[in-house]
């Protein structure tokens, strides 16, 4: 009799601890069943491993932010949380979130977006709104009013939900890494970095091919030299005003720089020069051989 009774008990007792333990996982390591599966959570630049468990928590991404913080701080992360968007595409239990975040898994794609040499803000705003979701074109515009000419145009990997605030940083930084194979001519060259962007840009625009930047720089720099306006399509402002425009028009690429930089001070025999209907460009020294042209290419 004392031996079934003590069998009994080991048997509730053993029945007991697996409940325990079921219980146990249930509550703490496995999933939430309202896990919303296809959601994206940010985490910051400088959150806390509490901030984090918490944010998760929220988010119905952990049951316990205790045996979250347990597994991270296992993993040696606690001060370490990787900033980044993560994407949960299936539910998981609390130690892989919290692998998935100690080690900046984010399980995001990135997005190829192409910024043309020559677009302007209102260009890159347009190509960023379909491409990103949390993209506010507004913010953008209004952000980026002051950078026209100083967002480089050039092909970039971004995250479905990246910001405005995200493309600009991005943008930026690739601009002043480009700027500085150039730099140290632009300060032999006695133009300000300011100077040599809007004429970029202005070459930019009117150039329909990289092997005509040249001639167009150096064109367009002698019309400054002799005090003629620029009297460019693409710029109003040049019709109205002599020398260059106050801002530049566009984002020009790193060849427009080059040529707006190393051709200006390279005398040209020519003042004019149009483009025929074939995109072919033809060159006069003189306003009758620009007259010439116009009658021979375009009319």
């Amino acid at each position: 009799m004392k031996d079934f009774l003590y069998a009994n008990r080991v048997i509730c007792y053993t029945l007991g601890v697996l409940a325990f333990l079921v219980l146990f996982y249930f509550f703490f390591f496995n999933p939430p069943a309202d896990f919303p599966v296809g959601a994206v959570v940010k985490i910051e630049q400088g959150s806390t491993l509490r901030s984090v468990s918490l944010e998760l928590k929220q988010a119905r991404i952990i049951r316990s932010r205790l045996a979250f913080e347990a597994f991270v701080i296992l993993l040696g992360k606690e001060k370490g949380v990787v900033r980044a968007d993560y994407y949960f595409e299936s539910k998981l239990p609390v130690w892989s979130v919290a692998e998935r975040i100690a080690k900046g898994e984010h399980y995001m794609a990135p997005i190829m977006v192409t910024i043309p040499e020559g677009f302007d803000i209102l260009q890159i705003a347009d190509t960023f709104v379909s491409k990103l979701t949390n993209f506010n074109k507004s913010e953008f515009l209004l952000d980026a009013a002051e950078l026209e000419g100083y967002l480089f145009p050039d092909t970039y990997f971004f995250f479905k939900t990246d910001t405005e605030t995200d493309v600009i940083k991005s943008m930026r930084a690739n601009f002043e890494k480009k700027m500085l194979t150039v730099k140290p001519d632009v300060a032999l060259s006695g133009k300000t970095e300011k100077e040599i962007i809007i004429m970029a840009s202005l070459i930019e625009g009117e150039a329909k091919g990289e092997s005509d930047q040249i001639f167009i720089s150096r064109i367009l720099w002698k019309r400054i030299s002799i005090g003629m306006p620029l009297q460019l399509d693409v710029s109003p402002e040049t019709y109205k005003t002599k020398g260059l425009p106050k801002r530049p028009i566009n984002n020009p690429g790193i060849t427009a720089i080059k040529a707006a930089l190393y051709q200006y001070a390279e005398p040209s025999p020519y003042l004019f020069f149009i483009y025929d209907r074939n995109d072919n460009i033809h060159y006069g020294k003189n306003f009758s051989e620009h007259q010439a042209n116009i009658r021979k290419y375009l009319k």
